[in-house]
């Protein structure tokens, strides 16, 4: 069930590695996005505003689960790729004892939270309550978030890209078939969607469990291996925490952002809302290229081919440049249709120009987007989490000046310039950070290389 990425035409290993991933972040997307379409279509402007409005203090804290998770994995797709599976199945066990931790924590502190956040946000008085009932147990499900979340990784650090999305298949159309049935037939409204997703969230995460002990042998442990270890711990947390802050202090540019949208009233929020959920969909493609990357960067790393990686990172940057100009074709002759999924759009003219206006605006910077995606992924499974993490700051710096300078001048055109302005910010640092990695480890393989022949007694051969 394993996969070996270091061997092979890089453009062909990455895009059939990167494959499985797409179809599962899109089936992935599902989760909110069924919420988000159910709600909107059959609740209300005001509950599609209230999901909404809890959109970027969810990534705030689900996104530094999901990023802690990745950056758990990255050691052991090191040691995968250089096959050392008895460090491999430390780490395993490792990474298994600081999520248990860390769920516990997030989700005590957030459900207890949630309301005074909200307030912080500044959301609209006519859709706060739905915001924090909504918001608050989406938190409450936050151990079934890290469960998914690093079975996942384990399994595609091991090069199985496969199966994570036949459970994403299954739990997507469970999600769904739930938020029509708490919605429709019992009238739950924003509750419903909750609690819809968190059940859905539980389903996938039991199931992966369950087949990745049964299934992948490499992972077996042996006696003492799964027993909490310092050292272990920490190196897993020198690749976690920065990748997990990395997701979180993007999002606290885009929580400030929120709070600047809100003040522009429900009809700005519902306008973003459904705009920035298009955008979700159709960056999936360009994330999925990413987290091959940090597979494909960590095991080549780990089998010492850095040449490798560099080819890889020039065939993955060309295909996100033929995808964000398939995306910005295709979005400008249906912009309308895909927001009909979220909105009555015959009924809410205003909100759907709005939204149009939004999406065109980053539009125009996908293949940013998709060239700071592969960097920086290409750089966690290097191990520089956190450089990586830095780009976050950089996205955040952008989007608070845009927040606090241009949204009070400018207005909702203002709101528009946020993402363009996080994007281009993060690759003016994240590709000097790409060729720094790359020329350091390069310089410490032949550093090594040289020790080793000096200890033979021999010379490099120019």
């Amino acid at each position: 069930m394993t996969k070996d990425l270091t061997s092979g035409a890089p453009l062909r290993v990455i895009a059939l590695f990167a494959l499985p991933l797409v179809l599962g972040n899109l089936f992935q997307q599902f989760y909110s996005l069924a919420d988000t379409i159910i709600v909107g279509r059959f609740v209300g402007v005001s509950a599609l505003a209230s999901v909404g409005a809890t959109g970027s203090v969810n990534y705030l804290i689900l996104g530094f689960a999901s990023g802690l998770c990745s950056g758990f994995a990255i050691p052991i797709a090191q040691d995968f790729g250089a096959r050392d599976l008895a460090a491999l199945r430390r780490n395993v066990a490792n990474a298994a004892w600081l999520c248990a931790g860390g769920a516990v924590v997030l989700t005590v502190g957030t459900v207890a939270l949630t309301r005074p956040i909200m307030q912080l946000m500044q959301t609209p008085a006519d859709i706060i309550d739905g915001a924090c009932t909504y918001i608050g147990w989406i938190f409450a499900g936050i151990p079934f978030v890290f469960l998914y979340n690093m079975v996942s990784a384990i399994m595609r650090a091991l090069g199985d890209s496969k199966t994570p999305l036949y459970f994403l298949i299954l739990t997507s159309a469970l999600n769904v078939g739930l938020d029509l049935y708490f919605i429709l037939q019992f009238d739950m409204g924003v509750l419903g969607a909750a609690l819809a997703t968190d059940i859905s969230q539980a389903v996938s995460g039991v199931a992966g469990l369950l087949y990745m002990m049964r299934r992948f042998t490499v992972l077996k442990m042996q006696p003492g291996e799964s027993r909490p270890e310092a050292a272990v711990c920490r190196r897993l947390l020198a690749m976690g925490v920065p990748m997990g802050l990395q997701c979180s202090i993007t999002a606290i540019g885009s929580v400030i952002m929120q709070s600047a949208v809100n003040v522009l009233g429900s009809t700005a929020v519902a306008a973003v809302t459904a705009a920035g959920k298009v955008q979700n969909l159709l960056s999936v493609p360009m994330e999925s290229v990413g987290t091959a990357m940090a597979t494909y960067a960590g095991q080549n790393l780990g089998a010492s081919s850095l040449e490798r990686v560099r080819r890889g990172t020039r065939s993955a940057l060309g295909m996100i440049v033929a995808y964000s100009l398939a995306a910005l074709a295709a979005l400008r002759f249906c912009d309308v249709l895909i927001l009909g999924l979220f909105l009555d759009t015959s009924a809410e003219p205003t909100i759907v120009a709005m939204a149009q206006e939004y999406m065109r605006m980053n539009s125009y910077f996908f293949i940013p987007l998709g060239a700071l995606i592969v960097w920086r992924y290409v750089i966690q499974g290097l191990g520089y989490s956190t450089l990586a993490m830095m780009a976050g700051v950089a996205e955040m710096v952008a989007r608070t000046v845009v927040a606090v300078t241009l949204v009070p001048l400018l207005g909702y055109f203002g709101a528009e310039l946020s993402n363009p302005a996080a994007w281009v910010g993060a690759c003016v640092f994240l590709y000097p950070a790409y060729r720094w990695t790359m020329r350091t480890l390069q310089n410490r393989m032949h550093a090594r290389r040289l020790a080793a022949l000096h200890k033979l007694g021999l010379e490099e051969q120019v």
